[in-house]
């Protein structure tokens, strides 16, 4: 393969692949049976859903990968990096491939929203590699057992995003049509801090209510200024701006380290480059992603690292927002 979009029609089927199975081991398990805790490791939980789509993974890389050029797998759920075809080294391979085979599992498995399946594909540049040399992403819905229509996203760098619907019941795909918001404010609309987890709620809530403060101004009695969802999945994260549905949201965890432990607490569960592998997608299709500071997205393709992102609808969103953001985190030393 010559170019990383070439990957795009060969990811799909297995996005497909593991979509199917996923929700049919959805369909054929109780709730209970799905949220086992299937082992812990260092930097997240895996659950027993999560297994369907891990042992997909790697049996699909060797079948229809492996023959067309050498990859580094990379993956949620996969002890260090494998090279494909087997036995070929990993300094030598062609591309990095790094997914998350279900963004959203503790939402999916309690089927209280739909998870995604995420690749980015990116030229093998060894161990430095980042986020940022993602040159394709895709990302496809796991929808819930109720729920007949699944999306699917995908851009290459420069390309734009394009993205199709598909119809469980009937099998018929169409395109789907996505634009981010282009209201300059936050003002009746969706706007979010992530703190899905115990250990960071107190400064997450403290940074949240100062910024709609300054942006906004004081809450007036019975009237709503603006909207939370905290959305258990970085990639449903990006999609909801992607479709306009959502205006700002900031995952912030890993900048609040010091200051939970500092008050006896543990940060716990923080994002990870497999969970912003197709951040991508959101910039193609018009979405500001940035880091804390501002800038893009910088953190190495491996499953450790944790990764702190904002994304702003459009530039008048950032506007409002981003000179409170800083203010909120400098004042509270954690810039």
């Amino acid at each position: 393969m010559k170019s990383a979009g070439e990957f795009l029609p060969i990811l799909k089927r297995l996005h497909e692949v593991i979509r199917d199975h996923v929700v049919a081991a959805c369909e054929g398990s109780a709730i209970e049976a799905l949220s086992d805790v299937a082992r812990e490791e260092e930097g997240d939980t895996i659950y027993a859903v999560d297994r369907v789509s891990e042992e997909l993974l790697v049996e699909f890389f060797e079948r229809e990968i492996a023959p067309l050029t050498s990859v580094v797998l990379i993956a949620e759920g996969i002890d260090g990096e494998i090279a494909f075809p087997r036995g070929a080294s990993v300094a030598d391979a062609r591309w990095r491939v790094i997914v998350d085979p279900i963004d959203g599992t503790r939402g999916l498995m309690y089927q209280k929203r739909p998870a995604w399946i995420l690749t980015g594909v990116a030229p093998n540049r060894g161990p430095s590699t980042n986020l940022k040399d993602i040159e394709a992403a895709i990302q496809t819905e796991i929808p819930l057992v109720k729920q007949h229509l699944s999306d699917c996203l995908w851009a290459v760098s420069g390309g734009g995003a394009t993205g199709e619907r598909y119809n469980r019941i009937t099998g018929a795909t169409s395109e789907l049509r996505f634009e981010p918001s282009r209201s300059v404010s936050i003002a009746h609309g969706f706007a979010s801090i992530a703190r899905f987890f115990p250990g960071t709620g107190i400064e997450a809530a403290g940074v949240y209510e100062e910024v709609v403060r300054g942006a906004l101004g004081p809450v007036r009695e019975g009237k709503a200024q603006c909207f939370e969802d905290q959305y258990i999945s970085s990639a449903g994260q990006l999609f909801e701006l992607m479709c306009g549905h959502d205006r700002f949201v900031a995952d912030l965890r890993p900048v609040f380290e010091n200051a939970v432990n500092a008050r006896g607490s543990k940060l716990g569960i923080c994002s990870h480059p497999y969970d912003l592998c197709t951040e991508l997608i959101a910039r193609e299709a018009g979405v500001i992603v940035t880091n804390v500071t501002g800038g893009p997205l910088d953190a190495p393709l491996a499953v450790e690292p944790d990764v702190a992102w904002i994304g702003y609808a459009n530039n008048g969103v950032r506007a409002q927002i981003e000179p409170h953001l800083i203010r909120a985190l400098r004042h509270r030393n954690l810039l």
